[in-house]
């Protein structure tokens, strides 16, 4: 660890991050037997989605019956339903969890009977998916809270009430047997695309984390990031970007990365000289922008590939320069605030060496990077996901720092499986929503919606998207919102001519930075807590940080060469160049400085000059090129004036 020594009063990283844990999970504190047997469930879930993924995986209803047991069977021994009883598992919690475990496994033990009487359920089956459907609900306001279940609540009031409703949105309705039927028994609601994916690679790559984290592979990724970027201009907000945006693609969830990385980062970052404010934005706009950023995506690009059609290799391919640019943006601008405040970075004796770094740490780094070259030669996500876990725990073999003992490889594999639970209950209630969009046909007519508000005009669809998807990202995991929002709202850009990719990476962006949204930004609130900041200004820059993310959805919907989508060697490189001038100028324009302080009309030329060259074109660029050159020749101009002035008065 290469921390400076901290006062006895103030708290370590780790002891930080167990308080956050404390504070914002609001898990049960066990002990005793019921400790024990915690303790043997997570292992024996995490066991049994190894063995399925490497060995031997039953049916898929059955695997995902057995996955979606044991997490049921976890939250409510874990989760309380308030923190009164946090101290204690009262007997109703047990009854729950025994009896949503139950419910899951009758479709095991049932399976090949509801086979045969597929369409035409019995009385036990509806009475097991009633029990199901409520305590699924319950299990995601306790893990997630309350915006979840109340959507969720709505869609299954749609379904039911359809009949009700005027206009085009409304239907004809359907009996409570018939929904529960739906989405218990068939593969289109709670057992449906959402739970499968959590229940194949997903799981493993949070296990892959959990790995990552217990061998100390998680803290290479930052100590390497340290070691490049730490000695420059602002180097903490540099490393915090690298190390922040590559923990996130792999973790799946913007605000668990801040938890993770940024006990370690905001520190040192205000030790420089950042303001608390922008430390903490910067946390939260690096591990936001790690949703996106290929090649993992927070698993979204398998989920994409599954629901587009679109090979794997692809996606990946379109979505890398939007993502390059958002972090080359927030790079830019953490060096021109650096630049505007006299910053400096560390000094070598507070850095680790690079040296020591790769050697101690970097071999760990192998199994994320596995994924990417076995998913390219032709691997499924769980076969490459499965190895990749498999390579962690040989490769931490080489060393004895990093070697994972029996009491650390239980602790990573009781890890994985806790950390899962938010994520799949999230996922299970994201099929109710799914079910009833296929239940009711509510997709399209959502998109028809959508279209006939707007008017037929592209904009205004854009905006009206752009709001939905914001709002269903409210604080949900990035697996379970993609699928969402890809069956409720990307369908609408597609039907008024938007290509297929970029309307399903335009939803995912804004639902990713909704977590640095305001009102909601969940990221920026708890940035804000590991900082010790004002939470509303910690929100602001972080929305300002990661504004770059707001206007390239925009710029490939028009431009979908943003996307590299035919385009040759020559035109790629042309976009990336005049691209990267644009996000600099961009980034000059938010941070209000150049080459000296910027002067208002010299900012408003910057922000469209920014955008003329994001906007793949010859005529667009040409212009941007001569605004930005008139904003360049203002500033050296002044410049030049004002070092001579105050060499003047340095002489007199």
């Amino acid at each position: 660890m290469f921390f400076k020594k901290k006062p006895k009063q103030q708290l370590t990283p780790e002891e930080q991050l167990e308080k956050l844990n404390e504070q914002f999970e609001r898990k049960r504190v066990l002990e005793g037997p019921i400790a024990i047997f915690i303790t043997i469930v997570a292992v024996c879930m995490s066991i049994f989605h190894l063995w399925s993924a490497g060995i031997k995986m039953l049916p898929t209803a059955q695997h995902k019956a057995i996955h979606l047991a044991f997490a049921i069977l976890l939250t409510f021994i874990l989760y309380p339903a308030s923190r009164k009883s946090r101290k204690k598992l009262p007997v109703y919690d047990i009854v729950f969890a025994l009896l949503g475990a139950s419910s899951c496994i009758y479709l095991l033990v049932e399976y090949q009977d509801l086979i045969y009487r597929a369409g035409a359920p019995n009385k036990l089956d509806i009475i097991m998916g009633g029990i199901l459907i409520v305590l699924i609900m319950e299990a995601t306001r306790r893990t997630m809270g309350w915006p979840l279940v109340i959507v969720s609540g709505v869609f299954l009031a749609y379904a039911f009430l359809g009949q009700y409703i005027p206009g085009g949105l409304g239907h004809k309705g359907y009996s409570l047997t018939r929904i529960i039927e739906h989405m218990y028994l068939t593969g289109e609601g709670i057992f449906g695309v959402a739970i499968y994916v959590t229940a194949t690679f997903v799981f493993l790559f949070l296990l892959l984390g959990s790995f990552l984290s217990e061998t100390g592979g998680a803290q290479s990724f930052i100590d390497l990031a340290f070691s490049l970027t730490g000695k420059y201009r602002g180097g903490p907000a540099k490393a915090a970007i690298v190390a922040s945006g590559t923990m996130g693609m792999v973790s799946g969830s913007s605000f668990a990365n801040v938890a993770g990385t940024g006990v370690f980062t905001i520190p040192l970052m205000k030790s420089v000289g950042y303001k608390s404010e922008f430390a903490g934005g910067v946390e939260a706009a690096a591990s936001s922008g790690g949703q996106i950023m290929p090649p993992i995506m927070g698993a979204a690009a398998f989920i994409m590939a599954e629901m587009t059609g679109i090979p794997y290799g692809k996606i990946i391919l379109h979505a890398a320069l939007p993502a390059l640019l958002y972090y080359v943006a927030v790079f830019f601008m953490v060096d021109i605030e650096a630049a505007k405040s006299g910053l400096s970075g560390l000094k070598a004796h507070q850095l680790p060496t690079f040296k020591e770094s790769f050697k101690k740490g970097a071999f760990l780094l192998f199994a994320p990077l596995s994924i990417v070259v076995m998913l390219i030669l032709g691997y499924s996500p769980i076969k490459a996901s499965y190895i990749s876990v498999l390579i962690v725990i040989i490769t931490s073999m080489f060393r004895k720092e990093t070697r994972l003992n029996l009491p650390k490889l239980i602790k990573a594999l009781e890890n994985g499986a806790k950390g899962s639970l938010d994520l799949v209950a999230a996922c299970a209630v994201a099929g109710l929503i799914v079910g009833t969009v296929t239940l009711t046909g509510l997709g399209l007519k959502f998109a028809d919606f959508i279209i006939v508000l707007a008017g037929g005009k592209m904009y205004l669809a854009l905006i009206l998207t752009m709001m939905a998807s914001i709002f269903m990202g409210m604080g949900m995991p990035t697996a379970a919102l993609y699928i969402i929002l890809g069956a409720m709202v990307a369908p609408a850009l597609v039907q008024m001519g938007v290509p297929l990719i970029a309307s399903h990476l335009f939803i995912f962006y804004f639902g990713c930075f909704a977590s640095v949204t305001p009102p909601v930004a969940l990221s920026s609130y708890l940035a804000a807590s590991i900082a010790k900041a004002n939470a509303v200004k910690t929100a602001l820059t972080g929305l300002k940080l990661s504004l770059t993310a707001f206007i390239l959805p925009y710029i490939f919907v028009f431009s979908p060469a943003l996307l590299l989508m035919d385009s040759s060697v020559v035109e790629i490189i042309g976009v990336i160049i005049t691209s990267i001038i644009g996000v600099y100028a961009l980034s000059c324009s938010l941070e209000n400085f150049m080459l000296t302080r910027i002067k208002i009309w010299e900012r408003f030329i910057l922000f469209g000059a920014s955008i003329l060259m994001i906007i793949p074109g010859i005529s667009s660029d040409i212009i941007g090129i001569g605004l930005i050159g008139t904003v360049v020749f203002s500033q050296f101009i002044r410049r030049k004036n004002n070092t001579e002035l105050s060499s003047v008065g340095v002489e007199k």
